[in-house]
């Protein structure tokens, strides 16, 4: 049986940072020892996160779109620029998304009745269905891939990458 993985075990990141600390030992790569493994992680997640959208038949893309029209609230519908800044992605490429969704029947365009020139991206009967029970899906996978960590741990860890997203993501006032 495997021995559990516990936090004084190094990791392959810290054989990294090892060796370069041998070759180059006036170089800081302290930093490689965060960022390595947010990209080890990713690399680590994202297939596990696929899983589960496949089972619903979807993509993650898919399930990013569906998402954002689910948790916008009732009656599930916004306008394509609003999808576009909850997914950074170009116009183009949403437009590609939403008219892949509406052939499956996930979505559908709706004339906005405040303003007919505008059209509205809203969630089907079957949209809502394939994204409710994904979701569901979704949050447990999640749950699962974190179990590593306590409650306590999982709140610093949030907190932390807020804080570094916040620095990368917000433009400097200066």
């Amino acid at each position: 049986m495997a021995k559990p993985n516990t936090p004084e075990q190094p990791d392959r990141v810290d054989s990294i940072i090892e060796q370069w600390n041998r070759e180059e030992p006036e170089l800081d790569v302290s930093a490689m020892a965060i960022i390595g493994r947010i990209g080890r992680l990713e690399r680590l997640l994202r297939p596990r996160l696929n899983d589960v959208f496949a089972h619903h038949g979807l993509e993650s893309w898919e399930f990013d779109v569906l998402a954002t029209l689910l948790r916008s609230g009732t009656p599930y519908q916004l306008t394509p620029g609003a999808l576009l800044e909850s997914t950074m992605v170009t116009s183009g490429a949403m437009t590609n998304r939403i008219d892949r969704l509406a052939d499956r029947g996930l979505v559908e365009r709706r004339k906005n009745p405040a303003d007919k020139r505008q059209v509205l991206v809203a969630l089907t009967a079957k949209g809502r269905r394939t994204v409710g029970a994904a979701v569901v899906d979704h949050a447990a996978n999640e749950s699962t891939l974190l179990a590593a960590l306590d409650r306590t741990q999982q709140a610093q860890l949030i907190s932390l990458l807020r804080t570094l997203h916040r620095s990368l993501d917000e433009p400097d006032p200066g």
